[in-house]
């Protein structure tokens, strides 16, 4: 009985301190969990594993600093994979800050792999109109982004010199936590058929299961959960992966709270305490 009443009456800064212990303790020790891959997530996998080596992928950056912490893991797993087999990558942007992050991501993975910029990634910077943007590269890209975003001609520029339009690109990555994917599978992949793979918000997943099971993207990396089944698919874990482990921890002892508290509750209620 003494053992049920101080279950059900366990000071809250008790419970405040271990649940910061649950959240703080993974993210020291980077403990590591796996993670079961949903179909989505191999899809895009796959499919880039699949690509002929040197295939030229576009990766568009659409979101802004706030959710750096969910978007920036699964960027840079879909980079080093890129990457790893041996891929090129060109960068857009359609709001002004995912220029700067998609550059700072290019060069922090291509540093990794040892990598140029120019010749084995180019980031062509920010354009405000998407539509209009998305329908003018497939016509011709340099009309669009007659400069990268170092200000360099795209006709002195190594690997855009292979690109004239999405007949040279073998897919679009739309990195965003808006509904500019909507825009490059209405435009890229509905006129000009190109592969399109989302990697957005978790909360946005929901948006985008219509077209995956209509086959209009060929996969989607939805959340930090899903940047941490990439990771686990390249075998390099990562923010994202550590990330799910705090999270889960502290998931998992809530749940233990609430199941504590709800016994030590219908046991003391059932001997009149």
């Amino acid at each position: 009985m003494n053992f049920w009443r101080k279950a059900i009456s366990i000071d809250k800064r008790i419970i405040y301190v271990t649940l910061f212990a649950a959240v703080v303790i993974p993210l020291i020790f980077n403990f590591q969990l796996p993670n079961r891959i949903t179909k989505e997530v191999q899809a895009v996998y796959d499919f880039i594993e699949a690509l002929p080596t040197g295939s030229i992928i576009l990766m568009s950056f659409d979101h802004d600093t706030a959710t750096l912490p969910e978007m920036t893991p699964m960027a840079r797993a879909i980079l080093r994979h890129i990457f790893s087999r041996g891929h090129k990558v060109i960068g857009t942007a359609f709001l002004a800050e995912g220029a700067a992050i998609g550059n700072k991501a290019f060069h922090f993975v291509g540093d990794e792999f040892g990598l140029k910029e120019g010749e084995d990634y180019v980031s062509l910077g920010f354009r405000p109109e998407v539509s209009s943007a998305i329908l003018g590269m497939g016509e011709d890209i340099s009309r669009v982004y007659p400069k990268d975003y170092r200000g360099i001609p795209v006709s002195e520029i190594p690997l855009m010199q292979k690109v004239k339009s999405y007949r040279d690109i073998a897919l679009i990555v739309s990195v965003s936590d808006n509904d500019s994917p909507n825009a490059w599978i209405n435009l890229a992949n509905a006129r000009y058929h190109k592969p399109v793979a989302p990697a957005v918000t978790a909360v946005m997943a929901t948006t985008y299961y219509p077209f995956l099971q209509e086959k209009q993207i060929i996969g989607m990396v939805p959340g930090l959960k899903a940047a941490a089944e990439y990771e686990q698919l390249i075998n390099h874990p990562g923010d994202a992966s550590v990330g799910m482990m705090a999270q889960s921890i502290a998931h998992l002892l809530i749940i233990a709270l609430v199941i504590l508290g709800n016994i030590a509750y219908f046991i003391l209620r059932k001997k009149g305490a």
